[in-house]
């Protein structure tokens, strides 16, 4: 336990950039861990959480190859809190072993944690630093919408569910704006690995 690298979380609300400014810091060496793709891996064709859906849900909730139907149990979570809770309950203990599981076996200097709702589900206590991606909700909305093909109602519906991004900014140790081109993006980023190594 003792050589595993200090987790730094980085936190954004959906179309915040997560994605792209992880993997400048991959370029930089340091290893990430995603919680969105965990989270796809909790719910893959042979888990305990697909089959516990399935069971609550019905043939329905599943494509015709047998993996989970995501926007048919987007659209049933996100209208009903009760089916919400229910839903993160069953998922989010499996999602948090397999997420410690993979930063413990990073071996960069220190390893990111990349979580939508890293404040939200209280894993920032497992951070050293927190870093919180500062963008304007308008543009959040456009990256959205244009990424997942979806109406401006839907795609303020996840913006809502999700913290503030003053909320987020004020519980992070570090901010990082990404509103400009990626250039700009990757000089805010090699300042930041900088601070952060000289800080840990």
């Amino acid at each position: 336990m003792l050589n595993n690298p200090p987790i730094i979380g980085l936190a954004g609300g959906i179309g915040s950039g997560k994605s792209t400014i992880a993997k400048l810091f991959n370029e930089l060496g340091i290893q990430s861990v995603d919680a969105d793709d965990v989270a796809r891996q909790a719910v893959a064709i042979g888990t305990h959480c697909l089959t516990a859906i399935h069971l609550r849900y019905g043939d329905d909730i599943l494509l015709d190859d047998g993996s989970l139907n995501r926007s048919l149990l987007r659209s049933i979570v996100f209208d009903n809190s009760d089916e919400r809770k229910w839903l993160e309950q069953l998922t989010h203990p499996a999602i948090r072993k397999q997420l410690l599981e993979e930063l413990n076996q990073a071996t960069s200097p220190y390893v990111l944690m990349v979580h939508p709702l890293l404040f939200e589900t209280g894993q920032n206590s497992q951070c050293q630093f927190t870093i919180a991606i500062d963008v304007p909700t308008s543009l959040q909305r456009v990256r959205v919408m244009n990424r997942d093909n979806t109406s401006e109602v839907n795609a303020d519906k996840i913006i809502a569910s999700q913290l503030s991004n003053d909320e987020r900014l004020s519980k992070a140790d570090f901010v990082l704006e990404n509103t400009g081109n990626i250039i700009d993006l990757n000089g805010k980023v090699h300042r930041l690995h900088k601070e952060i190594l000289e800080l840990l």
